[in-house]
C-alpha cells in the first residue's frame, strides 16, 4: 500500500503485469493481509487488454433446455464459465455456437443423448 487517499481510497502497487490498471482502490474492495513467511504469493497469468477487460473463455455446455416463448422455441445452453468458482450461466444456444463453435463437437449428456 503506497499511501491513503481520502477517507476511503488507497493507492496500493500493482505487480508488473497488472500495470495497465488503476492503482486506486475503495476500502471495500481490499481486506487485511496478515503478513506470513512461508505464505509464497503466486501471479496467475492474466493478460489484461487496453479496455481493462479480460478475455475469458467458457469452458463445456453443461446442458440444454428449450422454451416456449411467444410461440418460439429458444434453446438455451447450461455453460461451465470457471471451473474454480464453478460460475455457470444460461445462454442462447444460436449465440454460444457462433462465438464458440468447439464447444458443440460431440456433446452428449448423462444419458447418453446427444444434444447436437
Amino acid at each position: 500500500m503506497l499511501r491513503r487517499i481520502g477517507s476511503v481510497a488507497y493507492e496500493i502497487v500493482l505487480p508488473p503485469q497488472l500495470g495497465n490498471l488503476h492503482n486506486v482502490f475503495h476500502v471495500s474492495q481490499l481486506r487485511k493481509y496478515v503478513p506470513d513467511l512461508s505464505h509464497v504469493m503466486e501471479v496467475d497469468d492474466i493478460l489484461v487488454k487496453e479496455d481493462l477487460t479480460i478475455d475469458v473463455r467458457p469452458v463445456r455446455v453443461l446442458n440444454v433446455q428449450t422454451k416456449m416463448l411467444r410461440g418460439k422455441d429458444i434453446r438455451t445452453v447450461k455453460v461451465l464459465r470457471d471451473e474454480a468458482t464453478q460460475e455457470m450461466t444460461w445462454e442462447f444456444e444460436e449465440v454460444m455456437k457462433k462465438e464458440y463453435p468447439y464447444l458443440f463437437g460431440k456433446y452428449v449428456n448423462f444419458r447418453g443423448q446427444k444434444f447436437f
